[in-house]
């Protein structure tokens, strides 16, 4: 490939409209050109969660404004695309299809090649985009409906050490805001809330530690949590603020150290492999939340491994992740035809058994 390629990104599995766009140069790092994102929060806010049926409609509502203002940031036209990426799952269903039909639209009106990504691997792959790193490096994704590990081998080939059996992080940190009234999404509240609270006054459980694997579980962290808020209501008739400080902090160690240890696990596995550069990159919105990375950073400076993590904009979803990994698609050759069907379910590792269990964007993949 000695051009240059440009790649449209439409992003819409969950609650987030999204439209990028994304060259590479050969030879130099990919730029972000444009990167538009209209969130959805207030319209799922009286609900405690995402309604499928609300985010779907939003989405068909705001695709095509989206692509048109990333278009307008990056001072480009259609004529000026090689191709359009779009994500074709997972997630919830309805928002996927709103996402692949408009890719579909613009794909036939200006006969531009269409490219199915992957959502997981749009976060899988952002580490690439932001840090050039190569391949293979051990991927933790740690999201809303997602954590897994993986090591990422190329564009396309990824071997899943493990996984949550049940809630993914992200859903653990939104039920325990509703459960003790913070504001959602959950993840920046409980931080908040942990920051000011004693992490062992309360003293959580530590899923599936005593088994040698690198799955998890984050489900029980919430019942126990519940369990706590009620014995204390009982006994005191209601919690301090103090009280809910101090619960959000023994949560959020309990996930944190969890975490940790399982991370510590995934990269012996992978360093079994002798990788010339070990690199341990993390994405997804929980990717945000600092304790998490202050010890993530010091299980890779323990093994000697380079930690890395995307800014803020790019670990959440986002569409510049869905046009670079359609980017990397494309230049490997594949392409998409209009019979490009959306999917609620789409394993990366497509030879290890599925995960059980389901999050906010479907069943684990």
């Amino acid at each position: 490939m000695t051009d240059s390629l440009t790649i449209l990104g439409l992003e819409s599995s969950c609650d987030d409209t999204a439209a990028a766009v994304v060259r590479q140069i050969p030879g130099a790092r990919a730029e972000v050109l444009s990167n538009v994102v209209f969130g959805q929060t207030e319209l799922h806010s009286a609900y405690g969660g995402v309604v499928p049926e609300i985010a779907a409609r939003a989405h068909a509502e705001k695709l095509d404004l989206c692509v048109i203002q990333a278009l307008q940031e990056a001072g480009l036209t259609l004529k000026d695309m090689d191709a359009i990426a779009v994500t074709a799952g997972p997630g919830l269903i309805g928002g996927v299809m709103s996402g692949v039909m408009c890719a579909k639209g613009i794909a036939a009106a200006t006969g531009l090649p269409l490219i199915g990504v992957n959502h997981l691997a749009g976060h899988a792959l952002t580490p690439r985009l932001t840090d050039d790193i190569s391949f293979p490096y051990l991927m933790l994704l740690v999201s809303g409906g997602h954590c897994q590990y993986l090591i990422a081998r190329g564009p396309e080939d990824f071997t899943r050490l493990g996984g949550t059996i049940d809630d993914a992080p992200g859903e653990a940190f939104d039920k325990t805001a509703r459960l003790l009234g913070l504001l959602q999404p959950g993840g920046p509240s409980v931080q908040a809330e942990a920051e000011m609270g004693d992490p062992k006054r309360f003293r959580f459980p530590r899923p599936l530690l005593d088994r040698p694997d690198c799955n998890l579980s984050f489900s029980g962290l919430k019942t126990a949590l519940m369990r706590m808020r009620d014995q204390i209501v009982a006994e005191k008739g209601g919690l301090t603020r103090q009280d809910r400080a101090d619960l959000c902090a023994g949560f959020q160690a309990a996930v944190v150290d969890t975490l940790a240890e399982k991370t510590r696990r995934a990269l012996a596995i992978y360093m079994e492999g002798n990788p010339a550069t070990p690199t341990v990159a993390v994405a997804g919105g929980v990717a945000a939340n600092t304790a998490i990375r202050a010890a993530l950073q010091k299980v890779c400076a323990e093994a000697g491994a380079t930690f890395t993590a995307p800014p803020l904009r790019l670990c959440t979803d986002n569409a510049a992740m869905i046009a670079y990994a359609g980017l990397e698609r494309y230049r490997s050759g594949a392409r998409d035809g209009l019979d490009l069907t959306a999917r609620p379910r789409w394993p990366l590792d497509k030879t290890s058994p599925a995960l059980i269990g389901s999050g906010k964007k479907g069943a684990k993949a």
